[in-house]
């Protein structure tokens, strides 16, 4: 399931703008600020804007100032990113825990 949920807590289905909500997914909410998910991994597909994906550890050119992904929901989002769900297992309590968690995992899955 995935649906928006405001800063003030009322979820809103769909996901058609992002400014000021979180993006939740499976019960599990992006937190803003975070954006490891779109930092840490390597994307080796287009991303618009960055024609050859990007390096590990590098930020996503569609990184809004929130850390939230701008294309989120779009068709030209990758599909490796459309398939990373946000999880307690990765993600964890804060932004440097799911960092170290997909910096180890880029690690042990690069070639």
């Amino acid at each position: 399931m995935i649906f928006m949920r405001s800063f003030s807590g009322v979820r809103k289905p769909g996901f058609n703008h992002f400014n000021n909500l979180d993006i939740v997914v499976n019960d599990h909410a992006c937190r803003i600020n975070c954006g490891a998910c779109c930092i840490a991994p390597s994307i080796s597909s287009a991303i618009p804007g960055m024609p050859n994906g990007k390096p590990a550890g590098v930020r996503c050119i569609q990184l809004d100032q929130h850390n939230l992904c701008k294309i989120f929901g779009h068709s030209e989002r990758p599909a490796v990113c459309q398939s990373l769900k946000p999880s307690n297992e990765m993600c964890g309590e804060t932004q440097s825990f799911a960092m170290m968690y997909l910096t180890k995992l880029e690690r042990m899955t690069s070639v």
